[in-house]
């Protein structure tokens, strides 16, 4: 197991396809908001030691709807884009952790992380030392389009699989990665990315169907039926998944 995992949650984003008038890791699910329910799906493994979430320097809704819940949790100031608002939370692990070799990087609107995939990610980590990521086999097929939108090839999928988060790497590495990246200009949409870029190997764990990404409003209804499933729980009248 590594030495001391320590959860990063970027939750700086403004969440523009989410639409409405609040932000998506705030919205509302099962009484709860988002973002508490992914800061408990890493919190409560035993391998995470600290959980630490980067917000906007604008957010004025963390301290009343998450710290309640979570009166220890620190905060930190994110960036103007995800690499660099985990880059910003990097250096200050690195500052108040020290003792931390590997961060975990887990979506602040992924609210139905289940703790076996969890779990492999951690086992798989464990075996090789190296960084690995949450991820699934794309099943549908694949189109490619030419500018005007119209079909220009059908992508074989056999080797493809979607991105998913936690996103487990060695805090050096990871640091030296997005720094990298950030000063060519090339800022990456994950943190495999980064690590890719930089010739670091990376490992593809197989995630969950459960393990969706809160984009639009109509997630939640989803989300929703995923955690009372996980949870043992059926009302009538819900939607199943």
């Amino acid at each position: 197991m590594p030495a001391r995992i320590h959860a990063l949650l970027p939750a700086a984003g403004l969440s523009v396809r989410f639409g409405g008038t609040i932000i998506k890791q705030y919205a509302s699910l099962l009484g709860k908001p988002v973002m508490s329910h992914s800061i408990s799906s890493v919190q409560q493994h035993p391998a995470v030691a600290t959980v630490t979430v980067a917000i906007s320097a604008d957010d004025g809704l963390y301290d009343e709807l998450i710290r309640p819940d979570f009166p220890r949790m620190q905060t930190l100031l994110g960036g103007d884009c995800r690499a660099r608002t985990v880059l910003n939370g990097l250096h200050w692990i690195a500052e108040h952790d020290p003792g931390c070799d590997w961060v975990l990087v887990h979506d602040a609107a992924r609210p139905c992380l289940a703790a076996d995939a969890l779990d492999r990610l951690i086992e798989q980590v464990s075996a090789n030392g190296q960084g690995a990521i949450l991820a699934l086999p794309v099943s549908d097929t694949l189109k490619q389009s030419d500018p005007q939108g119209l079909i220009s090839a059908t992508v074989d999928r056999q080797t493809l699989w979607a991105a998913q988060t936690p996103q487990l790497f060695p805090r050096l590495e990871l640091m030296a990665s997005l720094t990298a990246a950030l000063q060519f200009g090339q800022p990456p949409t994950d943190e495999a990315q980064a690590m890719e870029r930089s010739g670091h190997p990376v490992w593809l764990v197989k995630g969950s169907a459960d393990n969706i990404k809160i984009t639009r409003p109509e997630d939640l209804a989803i989300a929703e039926a995923i955690l009372l499933r996980q949870q043992g729980l059926h009302q009538p009248g819900r939607i199943e998944v």
